[in-house]
């Protein structure tokens, strides 16, 4: 059977997307690599290590690339979590940007919020109760 394993993101400094995804958001530094021959580094964080099922982000430095233009096609990454509220609040004591405050969907019941990493990608939080249902 098939498995999705990571989403990757290109990042402009490592080391504080490392800190973001791992003291802000709560997850682990799984492992990390470097290729100094192509000159990248990279850096796998997650809530769990894809072996369990878990889904995963691969942070990617290219060395040098200190921005990105994130375009219009990437839309944002999603977590299901059991109470956003409480987890917005901590985000935001962490120092964290909440850029949509925990609340019901227009329209619906979702329950869902949205932060922004320190390169400005978009980050959904949506209330664990309503996580595999779409939004309405």
């Amino acid at each position: 059977m098939s498995q999705l394993l990571h989403t990757m993101i290109r990042v402009g400094n490592l080391e504080r997307s490392i800190a973001f995804y791992t003291q802000v958001l709560g997850m682990k530094l799984l492992r990390t690599s470097e290729n100094p021959e192509y000159k990248y580094s990279l850096a796998f964080v997650g809530y769990g290590e894809e072996s369990t099922g878990q889904a995963v982000i691969e942070l990617t430095y290219n060395w040098g690339t200190e921005k990105y233009d994130l375009g219009t096609g990437f839309g944002h990454i999603a977590i299901g979590d059991d109470d956003i509220y409480a987890r917005c609040e901590a985000i935001a004591a962490a120092g964290g940007k909440v850029t949509r405050a925990p609340g019901p969907v227009a329209g619906g019941t979702t329950e869902i919020a949205f932060v922004e990493d320190p390169d400005g990608y978009k980050i959904e939080f949506i209330q664990m109760k309503s996580a595999t249902q779409g939004l309405g």
